[in-house]
């Protein structure tokens, strides 16, 4: 039992430290103030993570499993219905973990770990969407000229990695509010679903749309 209380509280410092992270901006939280905010000694809070950078490499370890787990699914996106539930589980997990989109190049300029790795993230991404462009294509959902998928994943990769930032510049005072989360996603989702219409089968952009009115995610 002594055992696993490091791991709790390593544990609990994480959670903490990402809700403080996501609300306030990584650049405007300190280790005082987690240490604060759990009620622990920096001291105790340094034993676990001597760092800050080790906190914010060890969030992004996480996100990056997820990200990782939840690419591998793209392979058997089809149609339109799936891409839907593939693109918004997608913005699900970067509004988990925002304040690594919202800071996105203060934390690339100051960490070199997070920098290389996150050009890993880009061409996963790109290589997700790739395969989600090829399932859709060989079900006859959508119908590409091999010659701009390239350009098409590209596009969808940047929305997907910019979109929060478009929404903070927006409404910085409410964007990335939890209250807003899922007005947020729904919007991020559609958006990047709209690069594909010019390709979608006539039935599949009409169900895109019907997906974007049921959900009501249509941009303000």
């Amino acid at each position: 039992m002594v055992k696993k209380a490091p791991r709790r509280t390593a544990e609990r410092i994480l959670e903490v430290t990402l809700e403080l992270f996501n609300r306030f901006g990584e650049p405007n939280v300190s280790t005082t103030l987690i240490s604060a905010e759990l009620g622990i000694s920096p001291g105790n809070l340094y034993y676990h993570y001597p760092a800050k950078d080790e906190l914010i490499n060890s969030l992004f370890d996480r996100y990056e499993r997820g990200l990782n787990e939840l690419l591998n699914a793209s392979d058997s996106v089809r149609d339109v219905e799936d891409a839907w539930f593939f693109m918004h589980s997608l913005f699900e997990l970067i509004w988990q973990y925002r304040f690594l989109y919202r800071d996105l190049n203060d934390l690339l300029s100051k960490n070199r770990r997070l920098e290389t790795h996150f050009q890993s993230v880009l061409k996963n991404k790109t290589r997700a969407v790739k395969a989600l462009l090829d399932g859709m294509s060989r079900s006859g959902a959508v119908s590409i000229d091999s010659r701009e998928v390239e350009a098409t994943a590209t596009s969808m990769v940047v929305v997907m990695t910019y979109w929060l930032s478009f929404e903070y510049v927006r409404d910085p005072r409410n964007a990335l509010e939890p209250a807003n989360s899922q007005a947020a996603l729904l919007r991020g989702a559609h958006h990047v679903l709209n690069l594909l219409v010019p390709y979608l089968e006539p039935g599949q952009r009409g169900h895109l749309m019907s997906l974007v009115g049921a959900y009501g995610s249509s941009p303000k």
